[in-house]
């Protein structure tokens, strides 16, 4: 009996849907066109070795505090928002650390370099425990890298950014606005994930969001389900609520192809004449399967002030050297004694 004809992502660009017809992640794809592009389960996706992290942005929504200091460098509790990201990249196996930077952002670099007087101050005072702790969160040498983007012109601009550090081979993008809450990360789960896909597959990290707030995020439609894993039917950005594919919003995380860069090079204008990335994985969706993971763990929209100040209440409460006092001023906070 011949396989059925599978469809790829098409006709987005008009909101009408497609579907990924993958009764068992099957190994034929056909796009918009008809051309048929293989997929063979067998030819397993090369090991993701790099991150990409874009941090050029102003962070508006924060002035006066993100002024002179970038959003990036925000604590929550005693690390800074990057450092939690980089943190999450590098327990997921991630060997090289790249950084879209912009003006006023030579902060990030220092961050994770050296710093003599520091260590030697500290190695005076005998404090060998903050020592230690400097040192694991430096990444190795020649381990990272930082490039600019010259211009504001969006997130896709910024990836494109980062091309010749990535080379030809997929990559992890990590936003660092997100924090993702797990004792096993995001980003290890979804290499966990793709572990079981073909070479050219991507994977976009989701969760569920309630119906009043899906206008405000990037949404996906989906397709034949495998546990926390899905084949995309759609990527909608910020679609009203009553044509919402479903309840499931884009969070952050992704794992991309190379061939990425060739559709973000063509520097298409989309929402608010930036090169958006949704823009771009929807055309490479023509040719490559993408897939969605429901990831285990919370998240945290650090580029609101609200989901900013939860995840520093969710991350000390984590703490067992700070908790209990933690616990106990929220109760004072909330007049319960």
């Amino acid at each position: 009996m011949p396989a059925p004809r599978r469809v790829g992502l098409n006709r987005l660009a008009t909101g009408v849907p497609a579907a990924i017809a993958r009764s068992n992640f099957g190994n034929t794809e056909t796009d918009a066109r008809d051309q048929a592009y293989e997929y063979n389960p067998d030819e397993l996706m090369k090991p993701i070795r790099k991150a990409v992290f874009p941090v050029a942005g102003l962070g508006t929504r924060f002035l006066p505090a993100t002024k002179a200091m970038p959003k990036e460098m925000l604590p929550v509790v005693d690390r800074p928002l990057i450092q939690h990201v980089v943190d999450e990249a590098r327990e997921a196996g991630i060997e090289h650390f790249i950084f879209v930077t912009g003006r006023n952002k030579a902060v990030i670099e220092d961050h994770f370099d050296r710093q003599f007087e520091l260590e030697h101050t500290l190695t005076e005072r005998q404090r060998r425990t903050d020592l230690e702790a400097l040192a694991r969160d430096l990444p190795g040498p020649g381990t990272a890298s930082f490039t600019r983007q010259q211009l504001p012109l969006g997130l896709g601009h910024a990836v494109w950014c980062a091309r010749e550090l990535v080379g030809h081979e997929p990559f992890a993008l990590l936003l660092p606005d997100v924090l993702v809450q797990h004792n096993r990360g995001c980003l290890a789960q979804m290499i966990d994930a793709a572990r079981e896909l073909g070479e050219s597959a991507n994977i976009i990290a989701v969760e569920k969001m309630p119906a009043e707030r899906i206008h405000m995020y990037g949404v996906i439609g989906i397709g034949e389900r495998r546990g926390n894993l899905f084949s995309v039917t759609q990527m909608v950005e910020k679609p009203p609520q009553d044509r919402a594919p479903s309840n499931l919003i884009i969070t952050g995380r992704y794992i991309l192809q190379p061939e990425i860069f060739d559709i973000l090079a063509a520097e298409r204008r989309g929402a608010g004449g930036e090169i958006q990335l949704t823009d771009a994985m929807i055309e490479l969706a023509k040719t490559q399967p993408f897939y969605g993971l429901e990831f285990d763990g919370r998240s945290f929209d650090c580029g609101s002030k609200v989901g900013f100040l939860t995840a520093n209440i969710a991350y000390a409460l984590e703490r067992s050297d700070i908790a209990p006092a933690m616990r106990a001023e929220l109760r004072r906070l909330l007049g319960d004694g």
